[in-house]
């Protein structure tokens, strides 16, 4: 039951973020440069997120494994949501890092940071639908195989 519960929390947690993000993107999308700026400073110290992030992908390789082994029908479902949530660290690392880079953390303007902005905001947003599609699964992982009576296993 812990190993069902962390997987559920951290994979919940990874959504976070990118959930914040996606829901900020109507009002942030159109500022001008040095609001735009500003706004960015509140995201000091969310690289942390990283540490639910592995430990998501950890503890759901993890409910796999041990569903696997009591022969759980949905156990395939906690891989599905590891493999959602290292699909999402390749969307992070292909589209918001480099913005990041960039304009060191949203400290100084290159040339063009209109493009960074936009890779940064749609990147968020497209994590936020892969994470919430990796929540449902951790979540049908948990639910376990339907039986004849309509009951989850």
């Amino acid at each position: 039951m812990i190993l069902k519960l962390t997987a559920l929390a951290l994979t919940a947690l990874t959504l976070l973020p990118s959930g914040a993000h996606l829901f900020e993107l109507p009002g942030k999308i159109d500022l001008e440069q040095d609001a735009y700026f500003t706004v960015q400073g509140i995201y000091a110290g969310w690289a942390l997120f990283i540490v639910p992030i592995a430990g998501a992908i950890v503890a759901n390789i993890a409910l796999y494994v041990a569903e696997r082994r009591r022969g759980g029908g949905a156990a395939g479902y906690a891989l599905v949501a590891a493999s959602l949530i290292v699909v999402s660290l390749g969307v992070f690392f292909g589209f918001v890092f480099p913005g990041n880079q960039a304009t060191a953390n949203w400290t100084a303007a290159p040339d063009g940071w209109q493009a960074l902005r936009r890779a940064w905001e749609y990147g968020h947003a497209t994590n936020a639908a892969i994470l919430f599609a990796a929540l449902l699964a951790t979540g049908r992982a948990l639910i376990g195989r339907e039986t004849t009576a309509g009951r989850a296993t």
